[in-house]
Protein backbone atom coordinates (compact mmCIF):
# COMPACT_ATOMS: atom_id res chain seq x y z
CA UNK A 1 0.00 0.00 0.00
CA UNK A 2 2.87 2.37 0.78
CA UNK A 3 4.35 1.81 -2.70
CA UNK A 4 0.93 2.28 -4.29
CA UNK A 5 0.49 5.61 -2.50
CA UNK A 6 3.87 6.81 -3.77
CA UNK A 7 2.99 5.83 -7.33
CA UNK A 8 -0.33 7.65 -7.12
CA UNK A 9 1.35 10.84 -5.88
CA UNK A 10 3.83 10.74 -8.73
CA UNK A 11 1.02 10.29 -11.25
CA UNK A 12 -0.86 13.27 -9.85
CA UNK A 13 2.07 15.68 -9.68
CA UNK A 14 4.15 14.67 -12.68
CA UNK A 15 1.80 15.92 -15.46
CA UNK A 16 2.34 19.56 -14.50
CA UNK A 17 6.00 19.28 -15.45
CA UNK A 18 5.56 16.69 -18.20
CA UNK A 19 6.28 18.04 -21.65
CA UNK A 20 3.24 18.08 -23.88
CA UNK A 21 3.38 17.56 -27.66
CA UNK A 22 5.05 20.42 -29.53
CA UNK A 23 3.11 23.61 -30.23
CA UNK A 24 3.65 25.10 -33.73
CA UNK A 25 5.64 28.34 -33.59
CA UNK A 26 5.97 28.05 -29.80
CA UNK A 27 9.01 25.96 -28.81
CA UNK A 28 9.61 24.74 -25.28
CA UNK A 29 12.20 26.10 -22.90
CA UNK A 30 13.05 25.31 -19.28
CA UNK A 31 12.36 27.31 -16.16
CA UNK A 32 16.08 27.93 -15.76
CA UNK A 33 16.55 29.13 -19.35
CA UNK A 34 13.56 31.44 -18.91
CA UNK A 35 15.12 32.95 -15.80
CA UNK A 36 12.67 31.48 -13.29
CA UNK A 37 13.74 29.95 -10.00
CA UNK A 38 12.73 26.29 -10.02
CA UNK A 39 12.49 25.99 -6.26
CA UNK A 40 10.08 28.93 -6.13
CA UNK A 41 7.99 27.45 -8.92
CA UNK A 42 7.92 24.09 -7.10
CA UNK A 43 6.52 25.87 -4.08
CA UNK A 44 3.86 27.51 -6.26
CA UNK A 45 2.95 24.18 -7.81
CA UNK A 46 2.47 22.66 -4.38
CA UNK A 47 0.42 25.68 -3.34
CA UNK A 48 -1.90 25.30 -6.33
CA UNK A 49 -2.40 21.60 -5.69
CA UNK A 50 -3.52 22.50 -2.18
CA UNK A 51 -6.05 25.12 -3.25
CA UNK A 52 -9.49 24.41 -1.90
CA UNK A 53 -12.59 24.01 -4.09
CA UNK A 54 -10.87 22.36 -7.08
CA UNK A 55 -11.67 25.17 -9.51
CA UNK A 56 -8.22 26.45 -10.51
CA UNK A 57 -7.67 25.00 -13.98
CA UNK A 58 -4.49 26.27 -15.62
CA UNK A 59 -1.27 28.25 -15.57
CA UNK A 60 0.68 28.86 -18.76
CA UNK A 61 3.85 30.97 -18.91
CA UNK A 62 5.46 32.05 -22.17
CA UNK A 63 8.79 33.89 -22.17
CA UNK A 64 10.58 35.23 -25.25
CA UNK A 65 8.04 33.42 -27.43
CA UNK A 66 8.90 30.09 -25.79
CA UNK A 67 6.61 27.91 -23.71
CA UNK A 68 7.95 27.69 -20.17
CA UNK A 69 5.13 26.06 -18.21
CA UNK A 70 1.88 24.47 -19.28
CA UNK A 71 0.26 23.38 -16.05
CA UNK A 72 -3.27 22.02 -15.91
CA UNK A 73 -5.30 21.07 -12.87
CA UNK A 74 -8.57 19.50 -11.72
CA UNK A 75 -9.29 17.36 -14.83
CA UNK A 76 -8.53 20.20 -17.27
CA UNK A 77 -5.96 19.61 -20.01
CA UNK A 78 -4.59 21.25 -23.13
CA UNK A 79 -7.63 20.95 -25.39
CA UNK A 80 -10.33 21.66 -22.84
CA UNK A 81 -11.95 25.06 -23.16
CA UNK A 82 -13.66 27.24 -20.56
CA UNK A 83 -15.37 30.59 -20.36
CA UNK A 84 -12.80 33.35 -19.83
CA UNK A 85 -15.71 35.69 -19.06
CA UNK A 86 -14.99 39.42 -19.39
CA UNK A 87 -11.42 38.81 -20.50
CA UNK A 88 -13.13 38.41 -23.86
CA UNK A 89 -13.55 42.20 -23.93
CA UNK A 90 -9.77 42.53 -24.25
CA UNK A 91 -9.80 40.07 -27.15
CA UNK A 92 -12.48 42.20 -28.81
CA UNK A 93 -10.10 45.14 -28.52
CA UNK A 94 -7.44 43.09 -30.33
CA UNK A 95 -9.94 42.29 -33.08
CA UNK A 96 -10.63 45.99 -33.57
CA UNK A 97 -6.91 46.35 -34.27
CA UNK A 98 -7.29 43.71 -36.98
CA UNK A 99 -10.25 45.57 -38.45
CA UNK A 100 -8.21 48.78 -38.54
CA UNK A 101 -5.32 47.03 -40.26
CA UNK A 102 -7.74 45.90 -42.95
CA UNK A 103 -9.13 49.41 -43.38
CA UNK A 104 -12.60 48.56 -42.08
CA UNK A 105 -12.19 51.20 -39.39
CA UNK A 106 -10.14 54.30 -40.16
CA UNK A 107 -9.66 55.93 -36.78
CA UNK A 108 -10.51 55.57 -33.11
CA UNK A 109 -11.89 59.11 -33.34
CA UNK A 110 -14.73 58.02 -35.62
CA UNK A 111 -18.14 58.44 -34.04
CA UNK A 112 -20.25 55.34 -33.42
CA UNK A 113 -23.29 56.75 -35.27
CA UNK A 114 -21.39 56.77 -38.59
CA UNK A 115 -21.12 52.97 -38.68
CA UNK A 116 -24.82 52.21 -38.48
CA UNK A 117 -26.95 53.38 -41.47
CA UNK A 118 -30.22 55.07 -40.48
CA UNK A 119 -32.12 53.02 -43.06
CA UNK A 120 -31.01 49.79 -41.38
CA UNK A 121 -31.16 51.10 -37.81
CA UNK A 122 -34.05 53.62 -37.87
CA UNK A 123 -34.17 54.00 -34.07
CA UNK A 124 -30.49 54.75 -33.51
CA UNK A 125 -30.16 57.50 -30.92
CA UNK A 126 -28.66 60.82 -31.98
CA UNK A 127 -26.40 60.64 -28.90
CA UNK A 128 -24.21 58.16 -30.76
CA UNK A 129 -22.89 61.04 -32.86
CA UNK A 130 -21.10 62.23 -29.70
CA UNK A 131 -19.48 58.90 -28.83
CA UNK A 132 -16.13 57.98 -30.35
CA UNK A 133 -14.71 54.47 -30.61
CA UNK A 134 -11.98 55.56 -28.20
CA UNK A 135 -14.67 56.28 -25.60
CA UNK A 136 -15.94 52.70 -25.90
CA UNK A 137 -12.43 51.30 -25.49
CA UNK A 138 -11.88 53.33 -22.34
CA UNK A 139 -15.28 52.44 -20.76
CA UNK A 140 -16.17 56.12 -20.96
CA UNK A 141 -18.96 56.21 -23.53
CA UNK A 142 -21.27 58.01 -21.12
CA UNK A 143 -24.14 55.68 -22.08
CA UNK A 144 -26.81 54.91 -19.51
CA UNK A 145 -25.38 51.49 -18.75
CA UNK A 146 -23.61 50.12 -15.70
CA UNK A 147 -22.78 46.48 -15.01
CA UNK A 148 -23.18 47.14 -11.29
CA UNK A 149 -26.68 48.62 -11.74
CA UNK A 150 -29.14 46.27 -13.43
CA UNK A 151 -31.79 49.00 -13.54
CA UNK A 152 -29.86 50.96 -16.20
CA UNK A 153 -31.38 50.54 -19.70
CA UNK A 154 -28.05 49.55 -21.24
CA UNK A 155 -27.37 46.74 -18.76
CA UNK A 156 -26.62 43.41 -20.45
CA UNK A 157 -29.64 41.78 -18.81
CA UNK A 158 -31.81 43.82 -21.20
CA UNK A 159 -30.19 42.67 -24.43
CA UNK A 160 -27.54 39.92 -24.25
CA UNK A 161 -30.03 37.02 -24.31
CA UNK A 162 -32.01 38.27 -27.29
CA UNK A 163 -32.13 36.89 -30.82
CA UNK A 164 -31.07 40.37 -32.02
CA UNK A 165 -29.60 43.05 -29.79
CA UNK A 166 -27.83 45.71 -31.87
CA UNK A 167 -31.13 47.42 -32.71
CA UNK A 168 -31.80 47.68 -28.97
CA UNK A 169 -28.42 48.89 -27.73
CA UNK A 170 -28.35 51.63 -30.36
CA UNK A 171 -31.39 53.18 -28.66
CA UNK A 172 -29.67 53.56 -25.26
CA UNK A 173 -29.16 57.28 -24.47
CA UNK A 174 -26.34 59.09 -22.74
CA UNK A 175 -26.26 59.53 -18.98
CA UNK A 176 -22.93 61.40 -18.91
CA UNK A 177 -20.75 63.33 -21.30
CA UNK A 178 -18.56 60.91 -23.32
CA UNK A 179 -14.94 60.73 -22.19
CA UNK A 180 -15.46 62.21 -18.75
CA UNK A 181 -16.30 59.24 -16.53
CA UNK A 182 -15.21 55.60 -16.32
CA UNK A 183 -18.16 53.24 -15.86
CA UNK A 184 -17.75 49.51 -16.36
CA UNK A 185 -20.48 48.39 -18.76
CA UNK A 186 -20.72 45.46 -21.18
CA UNK A 187 -22.39 47.65 -23.79
CA UNK A 188 -19.06 49.33 -24.64
CA UNK A 189 -17.35 46.13 -25.82
CA UNK A 190 -20.61 45.01 -27.43
CA UNK A 191 -20.61 48.14 -29.58
CA UNK A 192 -16.98 47.62 -30.59
CA UNK A 193 -17.94 44.12 -31.70
CA UNK A 194 -21.00 45.44 -33.54
CA UNK A 195 -18.83 47.92 -35.45
CA UNK A 196 -16.54 45.11 -36.57
CA UNK A 197 -19.54 43.02 -37.62
CA UNK A 198 -21.17 45.90 -39.50
CA UNK A 199 -18.01 46.78 -41.44
CA UNK A 200 -16.87 43.21 -42.15
CA UNK A 201 -20.26 41.66 -42.88
CA UNK A 202 -19.35 38.77 -40.57
CA UNK A 203 -20.15 37.78 -37.02
CA UNK A 204 -17.35 38.63 -34.62
CA UNK A 205 -16.91 34.90 -34.04
CA UNK A 206 -16.32 34.25 -37.76
CA UNK A 207 -14.14 37.34 -38.12
CA UNK A 208 -11.97 36.14 -35.24
CA UNK A 209 -11.81 32.64 -36.72
CA UNK A 210 -10.65 33.74 -40.16
CA UNK A 211 -8.36 36.61 -39.22
CA UNK A 212 -6.82 35.47 -35.93
CA UNK A 213 -7.69 32.01 -34.64
CA UNK A 214 -6.91 30.02 -37.80
CA UNK A 215 -3.56 31.76 -38.45
CA UNK A 216 -2.60 31.10 -34.82
CA UNK A 217 -3.67 27.47 -34.81
CA UNK A 218 -6.56 28.03 -32.39
CA UNK A 219 -8.98 25.29 -33.44
CA UNK A 220 -11.18 24.62 -30.44
CA UNK A 221 -13.20 27.50 -29.05
CA UNK A 222 -16.77 28.69 -28.59
CA UNK A 223 -18.11 32.23 -28.78
CA UNK A 224 -21.83 32.67 -28.27
CA UNK A 225 -23.51 34.12 -31.35
CA UNK A 226 -27.24 34.78 -31.59
CA UNK A 227 -29.79 34.01 -34.30
CA UNK A 228 -28.99 37.33 -36.04
CA UNK A 229 -25.32 36.29 -36.30
CA UNK A 230 -24.26 38.79 -33.62
CA UNK A 231 -21.54 37.69 -31.19
CA UNK A 232 -21.46 38.73 -27.54
CA UNK A 233 -18.26 40.76 -27.76
CA UNK A 234 -18.33 41.49 -24.02
CA UNK A 235 -17.75 37.86 -22.97
CA UNK A 236 -18.94 34.26 -23.55
CA UNK A 237 -15.66 33.34 -25.27
CA UNK A 238 -14.43 29.86 -24.37
CA UNK A 239 -10.73 29.07 -24.88
CA UNK A 240 -8.14 26.65 -23.58
CA UNK A 241 -5.53 28.08 -21.21
CA UNK A 242 -2.82 27.63 -23.85
CA UNK A 243 -4.76 29.41 -26.59
CA UNK A 244 -5.63 32.18 -24.15
CA UNK A 245 -1.89 32.62 -23.57
CA UNK A 246 -1.14 32.56 -27.30
CA UNK A 247 -3.35 35.61 -27.78
CA UNK A 248 -1.16 37.34 -25.22
CA UNK A 249 1.88 36.50 -27.33
CA UNK A 250 0.22 38.34 -30.22
CA UNK A 251 0.30 41.48 -28.09
CA UNK A 252 3.80 40.86 -26.71
CA UNK A 253 5.09 40.31 -30.25
CA UNK A 254 3.74 43.66 -31.50
CA UNK A 255 0.80 42.11 -33.34
CA UNK A 256 2.78 39.42 -35.12
CA UNK A 257 2.39 35.65 -34.98
CA UNK A 258 5.12 33.61 -36.70
CA UNK A 259 5.63 35.49 -40.00
CA UNK A 260 2.17 37.03 -40.18
CA UNK A 261 1.46 40.60 -39.06
CA UNK A 262 -2.10 40.36 -37.73
CA UNK A 263 -2.37 43.70 -35.92
CA UNK A 264 -0.36 46.85 -36.65
CA UNK A 265 2.39 47.60 -34.09
CA UNK A 266 1.07 51.15 -33.57
CA UNK A 267 -2.27 49.83 -32.39
CA UNK A 268 -0.55 47.37 -30.05
CA UNK A 269 1.57 50.17 -28.64
CA UNK A 270 -1.51 52.23 -27.84
CA UNK A 271 -3.14 49.18 -26.29
CA UNK A 272 -0.13 48.70 -24.00
CA UNK A 273 0.43 52.34 -23.07
CA UNK A 274 -3.10 53.77 -22.85
CA UNK A 275 -4.02 54.66 -19.27
CA UNK A 276 -7.17 56.72 -19.63
CA UNK A 277 -8.50 56.45 -16.08
CA UNK A 278 -6.97 55.95 -12.65
CA UNK A 279 -8.78 53.08 -10.92
CA UNK A 280 -6.78 52.81 -7.73
CA UNK A 281 -9.82 53.85 -5.68
CA UNK A 282 -12.10 51.48 -7.57
CA UNK A 283 -10.22 48.18 -7.31
CA UNK A 284 -7.09 47.43 -5.29
CA UNK A 285 -5.86 44.88 -7.85
CA UNK A 286 -5.37 47.44 -10.60
CA UNK A 287 -4.07 50.97 -11.24
CA UNK A 288 -5.61 52.15 -14.49
CA UNK A 289 -7.62 51.26 -17.57
CA UNK A 290 -7.53 51.84 -21.31
CA UNK A 291 -8.27 50.03 -24.60
CA UNK A 292 -10.38 47.45 -22.72
CA UNK A 293 -7.28 46.34 -20.76
CA UNK A 294 -6.28 46.94 -17.14
CA UNK A 295 -2.82 48.30 -16.25
CA UNK A 296 -0.82 47.74 -13.06
CA UNK A 297 2.57 48.48 -11.47
CA UNK A 298 3.64 46.11 -8.72
CA UNK A 299 6.80 45.76 -6.64
CA UNK A 300 7.92 42.27 -5.64
CA UNK A 301 11.13 41.71 -3.66
CA UNK A 302 12.16 45.29 -4.34
CA UNK A 303 11.69 44.93 -8.10
CA UNK A 304 9.04 46.85 -10.01
CA UNK A 305 6.92 45.16 -12.67
CA UNK A 306 4.64 47.05 -15.05
CA UNK A 307 2.01 44.91 -16.72
CA UNK A 308 -1.32 44.97 -18.50
CA UNK A 309 -3.97 42.36 -18.14
CA UNK A 310 -7.29 41.07 -19.39
CA UNK A 311 -9.67 40.18 -16.60
CA UNK A 312 -12.59 37.75 -16.42
CA UNK A 313 -14.74 36.71 -13.47
CA UNK A 314 -13.37 33.84 -11.46
CA UNK A 315 -9.74 34.88 -11.84
CA UNK A 316 -9.40 34.29 -15.57
CA UNK A 317 -6.51 36.57 -16.40
CA UNK A 318 -4.13 37.16 -19.28
CA UNK A 319 -1.10 39.12 -18.09
CA UNK A 320 1.60 40.71 -20.25
CA UNK A 321 4.85 42.01 -18.80
CA UNK A 322 6.43 43.90 -21.72
CA UNK A 323 9.84 44.51 -20.08
CA UNK A 324 10.20 40.77 -19.44
CA UNK A 325 8.66 39.74 -22.78
CA UNK A 326 6.51 37.41 -20.69
CA UNK A 327 2.90 36.26 -20.98
CA UNK A 328 1.03 34.53 -18.16
CA UNK A 329 -2.42 32.97 -18.54
CA UNK A 330 -4.45 31.93 -15.50
CA UNK A 331 -7.78 30.12 -15.81
CA UNK A 332 -10.39 29.14 -13.28
CA UNK A 333 -14.05 28.16 -13.00
CA UNK A 334 -14.64 30.06 -9.74
CA UNK A 335 -17.36 32.13 -11.38
CA UNK A 336 -19.64 32.56 -8.40
CA UNK A 337 -17.33 33.11 -5.39
CA UNK A 338 -15.37 36.32 -4.93
CA UNK A 339 -11.95 34.80 -4.25
CA UNK A 340 -11.01 34.13 -7.89
CA UNK A 341 -9.26 37.42 -8.63
CA UNK A 342 -7.44 37.67 -5.31
CA UNK A 343 -6.22 34.10 -5.77
CA UNK A 344 -5.00 34.87 -9.27
CA UNK A 345 -3.27 37.97 -7.90
CA UNK A 346 -1.48 35.77 -5.39
CA UNK A 347 -0.40 33.27 -8.06
CA UNK A 348 0.89 36.08 -10.26
CA UNK A 349 2.82 37.54 -7.34
CA UNK A 350 4.51 34.18 -6.80
CA UNK A 351 5.51 33.97 -10.47
CA UNK A 352 6.89 37.51 -10.40
CA UNK A 353 8.83 36.65 -7.27
CA UNK A 354 10.40 33.67 -9.06
CA UNK A 355 11.88 35.84 -11.84
CA UNK A 356 15.64 36.07 -11.34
Amino acid sequence: MRHLTLILCICIVAPAYAQMPPVPNLPYTTLEEAGLNRDSMDVLLDKIYNFENGDFTGLVIIKDHQLVTEWHFNTYWRKQILDIRSAGKSITSLLLGVAMKEGLVQSLDQDVYSFFPKEKYPNIHEDYKKIKISHLLDMASGLDADTDRSETPGHAVNWSGGEEWVQYILTVPLANKPGEKWVYADINAALVGAIIEETSGMSLRDFATERVFKPMGIKQFFWFTNAANQTVAAGTLYLSTLDFAKLGVLVANEGKWANKQIVDPDYIQRLIERRAFDLTDYWTLTDSYGMLWYKKSRTINGRKFDYLWASGRGGNQLILIPDENMVIALTSTAYGPRYGHSRAYSVLGHVLGAIK
